[in-house]
């Protein structure tokens, strides 16, 4: 049982890097400004998972303390972006 929990955590962090190969790509290819808001949110999601999985591999709960303060600061950051993409303040 433990070999296949390891299996396990072994595949979702492969799984985990691939989508963060994929969000870059957009990042650099993506045709608009929104695209690669998008593909950087994305980005900051796949990190916080990292974060997640290292908490979960380190048995320490410190680490889900910074994730959710990464997330907290994303949110913060995609909101202003967008209403800058917006036009800002009216």
């Amino acid at each position: 049982m433990d070999s296949l929990i390891q299996f396990l955590f072994s595949a979702s962090f492969y799984l985990i890097l691939i989508s963060m190969l994929m969000s870059f790509i957009r990042l650099i290819i993506g045709p608009t400004v929104a695209d690669r808001v998008v593909a950087l949110d994305s980005m900051t999601i796949v990190s916080i998972s990292i974060i997640v999985y290292l908490a979960l591999f380190y048995q320490r709960s410190i680490y889900l303390d910074v994730a959710l303060v990464y997330g907290l600061l994303s949110f913060m950051g995609v909101v202003a972006v967008a209403r800058y993409i917006e036009g800002g303040l009216k």
